[in-house]
């Protein structure tokens, strides 16, 4: 691999026109040059066309396509097969990035490197610094601490069949990590606040955990879909849950709150996806 790599940042947009200015002001303010940037918008109803169009005549780094509304994953899957770059990078069209995030994580590209994200904060109606727990696989399977907007190659994409548009309701960048990722996988944390995060009062991830029913949906239907590394250590689900939970007694990040409360709700979920599999 070669240094200045080309990134390309993808962003789909589905009737956010009124924050898509800000978003794209953050990606043309980065230090780092050698990006592409397209834009693709998902079917919306509003102006969105009109304000992206006005940014590919301000900059050819950015591109625009238009599709069908499918959802965000089916918009990211779209905008990554058009798009040139070696690593990708996700970017709501509601959110913002700071002016190094690429620059700093470009500097672990020639490196064995599976996944680069950063610190976050939440800005918007709410603001603050968003605490996610720190990065370990097995955490990973129970639960996200990764947000959407991290590098990863194309390979990877490419290997894992891209985004699953049947996560209608959620969970999407969770389950893709989950994909991409393995136990020997590596991945990189910047120490630089890199993202952030526009929360809302009403936004889709709120509006999924207050639904029980989509929630558990979505949760088993991932499980089932990933049963090899759920139950990677033994089809029976009760001893791969002692296994794993002895893993996670022996890393030095784990929480003991998130032992006693997740990994129950996990183990019970797969047992659920498990069942009803056989």
């Amino acid at each position: 691999m070669t240094p200045n790599q080309l990134i390309s940042i993808i962003v789909p947009c589905y009737n956010q026109s009124q924050y898509l200015d800000e978003c794209l002001q953050s990606v043309l303010d980065q230090t780092y040059q050698n990006w592409e940037c397209i834009i693709v918008n998902d079917g919306s109803k509003d102006d969105t066309e009109e304000i992206a169009l006005k940014w590919i005549v301000k900059d050819n780094r950015f591109k625009y396509i238009s599709k069908e509304n499918g959802g965000v994953a089916s918009a990211r899957n779209y905008g990554i097969s058009k798009c040139k770059g070696e690593w990708i990078l996700p970017l709501d069209g509601d959110d913002k990035i700071n002016i190094e995030y690429l620059s700093k994580a470009q500097t672990f590209f020639t490196k064995d490197i599976d996944l680069i994200y950063s610190n976050s904060e939440f800005f918007g109606e709410v603001t603050g610094v968003w605490n996610l727990e720190n990065y370990n696989y097995f955490n990973l399977l129970q639960s996200n601490m990764i947000f959407c907007s991290a590098f990863f190659r194309k390979t990877s994409w490419q290997k894992a069949s891209g985004y699953d548009p049947k996560l209608i309701y959620g969970y999407e960048d969770w389950e893709f990590w989950i994909s991409i990722l393995n136990e020997n996988s590596k991945v990189i944390k910047l120490d630089y606040l890199g993202f952030y995060y526009r929360r809302k009062l009403e936004s889709r991830d709120i509006l999924i955990n207050k639904d029980v029913t989509k929630k558990d949906k979505s949760y088993n239907y991932i499980y089932t879909k990933h049963l090899d590394k759920y139950l990677q250590f033994s089809k029976n689900a009760i001893i791969n849950f002692k296994i794993i939970n002895q893993k996670l007694k022996n890393h030095d990040e784990i929480n003991s709150k998130l032992k006693k409360n997740i990994i129950t709700k996990v183990l019970f979920r797969v047992i659920q996806a498990f069942s009803k599999s056989t």
